[in-house]
């Protein structure tokens, strides 16, 4: 059954963008395709839903967007990582391990 954004726990899509931008810059679109052909199309993200998420994140500082042009010759805002956004991937990817390990635990017979 496909995953949206809405059912992922708050901060994972931060966490995934962070982690798919760890490649090279990208578009949204192309963020979107790699996180679900990277999840085995388990991960389902709308466009409308990454957006919101792209802007809070240059917001903060964790990524910057440029324009360009995409591989069909349309302009397109490419984002990329920046040092607070690794740093940021680094802190995130602590605490998403820390509660993997906890739900692992909790999932095993008593």
């Amino acid at each position: 059954m496909p995953t949206t954004k809405s059912e992922l726990l708050q901060g994972t899509l931060d966490l995934l963008i962070l982690k798919t931008l760890t490649v090279g810059p990208m578009h949204g679109y192309a963020i979107v395709q790699r996180i679900q052909q990277r999840s085995q199309e388990v991960l389902v993200l709308e466009e409308g839903s990454l957006y919101p998420c792209l802007y809070r994140m240059e917001e903060k500082g964790w990524i910057a967007a440029t324009w360009g042009k995409s591989e069909n010759n349309r302009r397109a805002k490419y984002y990329s990582l920046t040092r607070a956004g690794r740093k940021q991937l680094e802190a995130e990817t602590a605490i998403w391990e820390r509660v993997c390990r906890a739900i692992t635990l909790i999932l095993q017979p008593a």
